[in-house]
């Protein structure tokens, strides 16, 4: 799979073969598509933009226009096993809800975001007194989507304040292997680029179905 983003090599690792995943920003639905090919997962997505709806069903991918700051209320609970939100929570108005709904309406969350308190970012903020632009913050200042940026420390804390437990961890960077990581540890919040976690509760809601008789998630069902 020489080419594949790595984030995307890292989601196919940690998502279980026919599963139900929802991919919140999907884009043109390139990691679903990956995801249906390579375990056999029944998958959907949801996407703000027009075009990427459009290329999404040209390739026979399930999405539908949404934003994610809204439309996540609408869906049931567990209705899927894994919900995505890969380098979007960042862009978010309300970054700690959409956690919430995320862990609410799936067993599971994989959730990716740019690391603020990365080396580069600091050595940039000491050395110029500017806004940092790095490999996974290019954009200025002044056009970039991102709103709400973090350091692994704040959203591990966020993390700790929800409830959720962090399973798995991975620094993520471009050209690089996935790299497993405990985002706890004070050195990671200096090396790692971006983090990409898998969530969970810590503790399962005991009221909710098993998760082979969750509901299934429609998209649809409004």
């Amino acid at each position: 799979m020489s080419g594949l983003r790595e984030d995307f090599k890292e989601i196919l690792r940690l998502v279980r073969p026919q599963s139900r995943v929802l991919d919140i920003g999907c884009g043109e639905g390139e990691l679903l598509e990956l995801l249906a090919r390579e375990k056999g997962v029944d998958g959907q997505g949801l996407e703000i933009s027009p075009g990427g709806v459009a290329a999404c069903l040209a390739k026979g991918v399930a999405a539908v226009q949404g934003d994610g700051d809204r439309d996540l209320d609408h869906f049931p609970t567990q209705a899927f096993d894994y919900a995505i939100l890969s380098k979007t929570l960042q862009q978010m108005r309300e970054p700690r809800h959409v956690l919430s709904e995320l862990m609410r309406i799936a067993d599971r969350a994989i959730v990716s975001v740019p690391n603020f308190g990365h080396w580069r970012v600091r050595w940039a903020l000491l050395t110029t007194g500017r806004m940092p632009e790095t490999k996974a913050l290019p954009e200025p200042w002044w056009s970039t989507p991102n709103i709400h940026l973090c350091t692994l420390r704040d959203f591990t804390a966020l993390c700790d304040e929800l409830g959720l437990r962090i399973e798995a961890c991975a620094a993520v960077s471009r050209g690089q292997a996935a790299r497993q990581i405990d985002a706890s540890r004070p050195l990671e919040n200096w090396r790692a680029e971006t983090a990409l976690f898998l969530l969970t509760r810590s503790t399962p809601n005991r009221a909710a179905p098993a998760p082979e008789e969750a509901p299934r998630g429609d998209l649809f069902d409004r």
